[in-house]
């Protein structure tokens, strides 16, 4: 356990010798069989998280999709669960495992993809993976389809028009438990905000009708058609529990919101787990101030905690492999505000004695780093910033509020620095091949 980490007023000078030890440490990183380290270092292991420095850079998706490719083919990996809406992801669910009317193509099924940023999960490189897993599925019987799943809390009322949809599934007091708990929320007209502002103010809540929902779904059964029928209406119970929890408790501020966030993506990543079998293995795609271990981040001090802590405090350090990612310099896809305009933006160089920037005065080349053995090396224990950005950015204010300070050989088992780095191409824009290196080698 680390002590208390100040957020960083600046980080340390990037001396000869800690440039050194990057350098001695540092892994080539051009194609898949650069990967072999990694694998060597997640051996069998049931978690593997992934991360991304941001929400909107191709590379990312890119080397995710390939290190999943192979842990799927060669290490019998079960499911890929993203930091993503559950209704949403589970329509990709079963696509990829071929289920009846579930789509012509990835491209359609993510074209109903509509809370904004669409972009996370409705682009070509998410298009492309998610075909490529289709064709891996198609020829397994049911029990070895590999799935795909959302790990988010926000769906609260895409999850209530999804349990809904599935009544015809569900026994008669889990309608009649819907039409109290839909009868609660419809004051507020499907605005979270709303329902927030009510439940911090004038004490109104859901919790109750929401929680007998949950009880009477967990008294279905099967459905034939869909195996995971009734597994999808539990967990949307779950999300609508989770999420009215969370809108209840988003007006206080502090760490509560955040942390029943992440606690619900883990308590999900769980589920999965044991819906896939004692033998089941999982990977998750996820930002990486979700994946690195919050303990060795600033977030200790805000009391906060992510999925990566609690899934080395739940399933061992031995059993969970965190792989965060960063870059020096490019272009990413974001919004200047909520549900604005989503825009290619410039995303500057790293600021100076940040890890990124470290990392590039080693060598303007992408690398990969292990830190097996290096949790108490020295200089490359000592906190310094390690950028994040989110859906919204605004490049000019970069240095000043998206580094999180960071001892990377604690939060992370691994790192992929990619140099140079190119903007998500969302669905319908026409990708520019010299701008947007094709980093999928998958057929479509």
């Amino acid at each position: 356990m680390v002590g208390s980490l100040r957020r960083l007023k600046a980080e340390p000078i990037a001396s000869h010798s800690f440039q050194e030890k990057i350098r001695m440490h540092s892994l080539p990183l051009e194609d898949d069989e650069d990967l072999f380290p990694l694998f060597e270092r997640i051996q069998d292991s049931r978690i593997v998280m992934l991360g991304e420095a941001s929400h909107g850079t191709s590379q990312y998706y890119g080397w995710r999709a390939r290190i999943a490719r192979q842990l799927i083919e060669t290490k019998n990996f079960s499911f890929i669960a993203v930091e993503g809406d559950w209704p949403d992801c589970y329509k990709l669910n079963r696509f990829v495992k071929g289920y009846p009317n579930s789509g012509k193509n990835a491209r359609e099924v993510l074209h109903s993809f509509d809370r904004w940023p669409t972009w996370l999960w409705a682009n070509e490189e998410a298009a492309r993976f998610l075909e490529w897993l289709k064709g891996h599925n198609d020829p397994l019987p049911q029990h070895e389809k590999v799935g795909f799943y959302g790990l988010d809390v926000y769906s609260l009322w895409e999850s209530m028009r999804a349990i809904k949809d599935n009544l015809d599934k569900l026994p008669k007091d889990a309608s009649q438990a819907l039409e109290k708990v839909q009868s609660c929320f419809q004051p507020y007209g499907d605005e979270e905000q709303n329902y927030a502002r009510a439940s911090y103010y004038l004490s109104d809540s859901c919790e109750k009708e929401v929680v007998k929902l949950l009880h009477s779904i967990r008294s279905a059964s099967r459905h034939h058609e869909d195996p995971e029928a009734l597994f999808n209406s539990e967990q949307n119970a779950f999300v609508v529990k989770s999420a009215e929890l969370y809108y209840r408790i988003m007006m206080r501020g502090g760490p509560d919101s955040w942390n029943l966030r992440d606690t619900h993506m883990m308590d999900t990543f769980d589920r999965l787990l044991t819906h896939h079998g004692d033998e089941s293995k999982g990977i998750v795609w996820a930002h990486n101030t979700h994946i690195g271990d919050a303990r060795f981040t600033d977030m200790l001090d805000e009391g906060e905690v992510n999925i990566g802590q609690l899934s080395r405090q739940r399933h061992g350090e031995d059993q969970t492999v965190l792989v965060g990612f960063a870059s020096y310099e490019g272009s990413v896809i974001a919004g200047r505000s909520w549900d604005g305009d989503t825009k290619v933006m410039d995303m500057p160089k790293a600021r100076p004695n940040s890890w990124e920037a470290a990392m590039h005065e080693v060598s303007a080349e992408d690398k990969m780093l292990i830190f097996s053995g290096l949790e108490d090396e020295g200089e490359l224990v000592d906190p310094r910033g390690h950028r994040a950005v989110g859906v919204i950015y605004h490049p000019e204010r970069d240095s000043l509020g998206n580094y999180v300070p960071t001892i990377m050989p604690r939060r992370y088992d691994a790192l992929l620095y990619i140099d140079n780095t190119s903007a998500l191409r969302p669905l319908g824009i026409a990708a520019n091949p010299h701008e947007t290196p094709d980093t999928f080698p998958f057929t479509q």
